[in-house]
């Protein structure tokens, strides 16, 4: 990384985190506000996004998101299902507000709306769903934040950070990583240690998927809790033994009163 100090620049594992989650998988289209963080094109046409300048970036954002001393005074836009769960977990350990799921026009600019805020700071998921959201922030001069993909529009975005934004790995580790950067900024962790909150607590988790493993989790528990039973009570009450018994105590007049008596000898 250049122009920063060096225990601001990534770590081994970090890069390995960008690689794994494919936050460098970028899309075919190409905006040309977002070639200088390309770094090369494949041979399907697919961009790939320059790791390095990602995380510069991803640093650049936290220090301008540390500088803010309320940190109620940083919204957080996802409207992008993808991203709703990571915005709410970046609020949650960083102070900020959320807005997840779809933006009510008139948030940042008609103060008449229940809903109506006014940030110093927004931190957009992805520039083309949260359009909204971005040209409120124009009107009332509020800087903006953004993950951008290779076709996305920089218009009315102050710093973009370059990141697959339509994948829910990388999408919870750009918010992971830029939750951890403004925590240790703020001097609440330190850089010697790694932070404490694992990263899959912001990746998206399907409800019906969630649903599954909670019953699933219910009837491991119920099945734990049931007493054993013992050896006596497991033998069926209809044993062999038991058959015979009921067979050889029989009345005269009953089935199997008259053992020698077949079935279709006359009386």
């Amino acid at each position: 990384m250049s122009h920063v100090p060096a225990i601001l620049a990534p770590t081994e594992q970090d890069i390995q985190l960008l690689l794994a989650a494919q936050s460098h998988i970028g899309t075919k289209n190409l905006n040309a506000q977002m070639e200088p963080y390309v770094w090369k094109r494949r041979a399907d046409g697919i961009h790939i996004i320059n790791i390095g300048k990602t995380y510069e970036k991803l640093v650049f954002a936290a220090r301008i998101i540390a500088a803010i001393e309320n940190p109620a005074d940083i919204c957080v836009v996802a409207a992008r299902p993808y991203g709703q769960r990571a915005a709410l977990k970046f609020a949650q350990y960083t102070g900020a507000q959320a807005i997840a799921g779809r933006f009510t026009p008139g948030t940042f600019t008609n103060y008449i709306t229940r809903t109506f805020r006014e940030p110093r700071l927004i931190i957009v998921t992805d520039p083309r769903t949260d359009h909204q959201a971005i040209k409120e922030a124009a009107y009332v001069n509020i800087p903006v934040i953004g993950f951008a993909d290779c076709d996305a529009s920089l218009k009315n975005v102050d710093v973009a950070i370059p990141s697959n934004n339509k994948g829910k790995h990388a999408l919870g580790l750009g918010y992971w990583l830029l939750a951890r950067e403004v925590l240790r900024l703020r001097g609440t962790i330190s850089r010697s240690e790694p932070w404490s909150v694992m990263v899959d607590m912001f990746f998206f988790r399907d409800p019906e998927e969630a649903e599954k493993e909670a019953e699933a989790a219910a009837a491991a528990a119920s099945a734990a809790a049931l007493p054993v039973e013992s050896a006596e009570e497991a033998v069926p009450e209809w044993s062999a033994d038991g058959v015979a018994g009921a067979v050889a105590s029989g009345d005269a007049g009953e089935w199997g009163g008259d053992n020698n008596v077949e079935w279709g000898a006359d009386a």
